[in-house]
């Protein structure tokens, strides 16, 4: 039996719960990547978040920009990822990739003590590079299809296999799970103004250079998760310019 045959009962069943959630999904287009069905739908919803963004996140985010050194937000981005452990680890254990979980648990192990909690990457010159896994990613692999692009209503572009994978997600626990929640969800707002004052020039570019700069986040996006599931470096600098984009190489 194949190492992908034997995965954990809990592994199977999240991984049942969030193909249930899928079932309506519609299968991935072969002729067209960038198929919208629901596009009345995502136009408002994007509306909605690009609205919230420019009159609240920018404006803090700015903020933020003004008296936060370079240096210390890209720190405070890494203490996040560092962070994301737990969901990275079991997710490559998901998809039979034990070696990547070993080398995540090294990095995690290397990055919490002499990176100081995460603030410093002193793994990756070491050859512990980082890798970027979720049940979403972990949910094509077995086959479910992503179904037609969806935007979420704060959380931005997805499709109903991501939505279905971030719920998964939320129920690793983490190191987050220690404190109470009103530290747990301030946390949570520094890192997302952390992530967008470090985006502030270039979505104010993609916004500008865009046509249609629902279009350039939908296809963006599309074209990131294609790469992320198949291993490969992400190649759509589109997407890159964008808010929704995680942050992999510029904190080396």
């Amino acid at each position: 039996m194949s190492l992908r045959a034997k995965q954990s009962g809990l592994g199977l069943a999240l991984l049942a719960a969030a193909s249930l959630f899928t079932a309506c999904a519609t299968p991935d287009s072969p002729g067209d990547p960038y198929a919208d069905p629901w596009e009345p739908m995502n136009r408002k919803v994007f509306a909605f978040n690009d609205g919230l963004d420019v009159w609240v996140l920018e404006p803090v985010a700015r903020g933020w920009d003004k008296v936060m050194p370079d240096p210390v937000e890209a720190s405070i981005h890494r203490f996040f990822d560092n962070l994301r452990y737990p969901v990275v680890f079991v997710n490559d254990f998901l998809q039979a990739k034990p070696e990547w979980a070993i080398m995540e648990t090294f990095r995690f192990l290397v990055n919490s003590s002499i990176g100081v909690a995460g603030f410093f990457d002193p793994a990756t010159p070491l050859g512990l590079i980082r890798r970027e896994e979720d049940f979403g990613q972990t949910l094509a692999v077995y086959g479910v299809p992503s179904g037609p692009f969806l935007m979420l209503p704060l959380l931005g572009p997805s499709n109903p296999r991501d939505a279905g994978g971030i719920a998964a997600d939320a129920a690793i626990p983490g190191p987050l799970y220690l404190i109470p929640f009103w530290a747990t969800a301030a946390s949570s707002t520094v890192n997302i103004v952390n992530q967008r004052s470090r985006f502030l020039e270039d979505v104010a570019e993609a916004k500008r250079s865009s046509v249609d700069y629902y279009a350039f986040v939908r296809n963006g996006y599309i074209d990131y998760r294609r790469n992320q599931i198949s291993d490969g470096e992400p190649t759509s600098d589109r997407f890159r310019e964008s808010l929704y984009e995680d942050i992999i190489d510029e904190d080396e």
